[in-house]
């Protein structure tokens, strides 16, 4: 039987093919890995029924069709999900052609370009193991077709051998061999990517639908302390225009901030920003950022936007102060930051006249609707009921239960009418501590929004209405496996629980093995590459390429002694005892001859050597049982070993 049609490497190898596709399904549309599955399916079954393999012109419409899926899907061949699709249909094709050795090795090298695919999905750790693992199989199958008689486990150890001596040049490669990064053009366009929960516009209510997910947004390490958990606002959009019921940003996000430069005082918080993949160039510093990355600018309402490949992890490293003072506002700028609806609601008026909105200081009109929600029976909760229209009159004076988006907007709305300049802003606030990496774990369950005023001699100022209603959502964090879908917020439900505890811990080790496999391999690019090369005095070219043929060579001389050097396989270690006792005889000058047999050898030296004859013939007799008896115990082995490290001898005189 051929390679070919051998039924043993077929299935090996077909049997590869599915676990390598798999995780693809999630990754294609379902016509086409349906389509796929078909195929293999069908290969399958004609490993045993040969007889129904496809002739050449079904296989020819098999074809057709498969093009007519592709462009039904995508309208194009291009791109990373139609070219992924493209080589997964042309895989399962193939498949149906099988008929020499030669077609196997094509099909197994166009599998491992499907393995290597999934990596422009995914490239979490879990992933990297995995299309370790598969690559692992396919390399048995090359073994297997190159096994005279293949074995499956024989050939998976080999396979991992091979992988195991080809990991530490690899390593080296991957450290030190100059990064080579695809111009912005060229990149793929991530269709399936993770969707940021923040959107461009806002209404009361919105992002009480990310209090229940724990979608990872970014992580964040502090290079000192941490700020207190009251301090830990990230910025992101300001929602300033308004009908009444929708928050939109600014239409102009110049760039050219013609506002004076904040002024920063307190404490300066260093830190590192790791930035999940997003559809959205937003940059979440803490609130307010003094120094940024050259990738990263500022808009005029202090937003950081990413000039880098956001649809990938990207980190960011910043400085951050709490405290500051923007300055003087704009004639421009106070008039978006009073905008109104034209038509007012009357009882909304009412209730600013009434917190003497219109002939008290800001900052008294502020502390007062503060207090208003304090003292007003209103309460926080990830339900709110449905506001369909008018939504700030009817949470200020109907439900009175909301998020902090209906706090927010209702706050900012109030201050307007008093014709305080405010804004809403959107963000995220606190983050969850990993006590194993110390690092911050920020979530979509951590979205929020808060208010900014401008004061006169302060400039933009942070106003958290939530604070006044929920403080121990600023100062604990929203715990969401201790939340209660029907109540507000349950903060301290689980959180005593021995097996939370043990779970949260589990999940924090992994978060750190994942966090430091981002940073470390996933964003191992140029930059990242020539600080690391930097810190060991590797600063031009001459010097790195010397280091990487000096490396290359140090590590292939250390395969090839593995390789190469004499070993002795377990089944002939008798053989290497009973050597060594042989050569403990060179003492007394007695040499065994290379066709003289053990027996024959034992005979001559027990009487040249009286003395030692029984050692000599016990240790012979061992030896003969381990090499040429059937089945011999482990324990006779052992034995042997004993008997060869006590036998020694003592040069008296020559033997003859």
């Amino acid at each position: 039987m051929s390679k070919a049609t051998d039924r043993h490497v077929l299935t090996f190898l077909f049997s590869a093919i599915a676990l390598i596709t798999l995780p693809h399904a999630y990754n294609v549309p379902l016509p086409i890995f349906a389509f796929f599955a078909l195929l293999l399916g069908w290969r399958f079954f004609c490993v045993w029924k040969p007889q129904y393999l496809p002739p050449s012109l079904l296989t020819f419409f098999l074809t057709l069709l498969s093009l007519i899926v592709l462009f039904s899907q995508y309208r194009t061949v291009l791109g990373r999900d139609a070219g992924t699709s493209l080589f997964l249909v042309a895989l399962g094709l193939k498949l149906l052609e099988i008929k020499q050795e030669r077609d196997l090795y094509l099909v197994t090298y166009l599998a491992f370009i499907v393995a290597t695919s999934l990596f422009l999905y995914e490239q979490s750790i879990l992933m990297a193991g995995y299309i370790l693992f598969v690559s692992c199989v396919l390399l048995a199958t090359l073994v297997s077709i190159n096994s005279p008689e293949p074995q499956t486990k024989v050939a998976l150890k080999k396979a991992a051998l091979i992988i195991g001596q080809a990991l530490p040049l690899t390593l080296v490669i991957f450290v030190l061999f100059p990064r080579v990064e695809a111009p912005r053009w060229m990149l793929f366009k991530n269709q399936a990517q993770g969707k940021l929960g923040l959107s461009d516009s806002l209404e009361p209510g919105s992002i009480s639908d990310l209090g229940l997910s724990k979608e990872l947004v970014f992580r964040v390490k502090f290079a000192g302390t941490l700020p207190p958990r009251q301090q830990r606002y990230w910025r992101g959009p300001a929602y300033i225009f308004t009908n009444g019921k929708v928050w939109l940003q600014a239409p102009d996000f110049s760039f050219n901030n013609q506002q004076a430069t904040p002024k920063f005082r307190g404490t300066a918080y260093h830190y590192t920003l790791l930035m999940e993949p997003q559809d959205k160039s937003w940059v979440f510093g803490l609130d307010l950022p003094q120094q940024l990355p050259s990738n990263v600018l500022q808009n005029a309402t202090y937003q950081l936007i990413s000039s880098a490949d956001f649809s990938k992890r990207m980190e960011y490293p910043l400085i951050s102060y709490p405290q500051y003072n923007t300055g003087a506002i704009s004639p421009s700028e106070y008039q978006q930051n009073v905008q109104l609806p034209h038509k007012l609601s009357a009882q909304i008026t009412q209730l600013v006249q009434q917190l003497h909105g219109f002939d008290q200081p800001a900052p008294v009109f502020i502390q007062a609707v503060l207090n208003h929600f304090r003292q007003e029976k209103f309460s926080y909760t990830l339900t709110p009921p449905l506001m369909e229209s008018e939504p700030i009159d009817t949470f200020l004076f109907k439900t009175r239960r909301g998020f902090c988006s209906h706090y927010a907007t209702a706050f900012v709305y109030l201050m307007r009418i008093a014709h305080i300049p405010a804004r809403v802003i959107g963000g995220y606030q606190g983050g969850e501590m990993n006590q194993v990496g110390q690092f911050l774990e920020v979530r979509q369950a951590d979205a929020h929004a808060w208010a900014e005023v401008w004061l006169e001699n302060q400039g933009w100022v942070r106003v958290d209405p939530t604070a006044a209603i929920a403080p121990e959502r600023i100062e604990r964090g929203v715990n969401v496996d201790a939340q209660v879908a029907n109540q507000a917020i349950n903060f301290s439900a689980l959180q005593n629980s021995g097996r939370y505890r043990w779970l949260k811990q589990a999940r924090q080790l992994w978060e750190n093995v994942d966090y430091n496999w981002q940073r470390w391999v996933i964003n191992y690019d140029r930059a990242n590459q020539g600080a690391f090369l930097a810190s060991l005095g590797i600063v031009d070219i001459k010097t790195l390429l010397q280091w990487l043929m000096g490396t290359v060579i140090a590590m292939t001389g250390i395969v090839a002694w593995f390789l190469l050097r004499q070993r002795y396989p377990k089944t002939e270690e008798a053989v290497r005892l009973y050597a060594q006792f042989c050569h403990k005889f060179r003492l007394v000058a007695l040499i065994r001859l290379p066709n003289e047999g053990a027996a024959d050898f034992a005979q001559r030296a027990s009487a040249a050597l009286p003395r030692y004859a029984e050692q000599i013939q016990a240790v012979t007799a061992l030896y003969l049982a381990l090499r040429y008896g059937k089945n011999p115990p482990p324990q006779l082995l052992r034995q042997l070993e004993s008997a060869v490290k006590q036998f020694k001898l003592v040069p008296t005189r020559k033997a003859v």
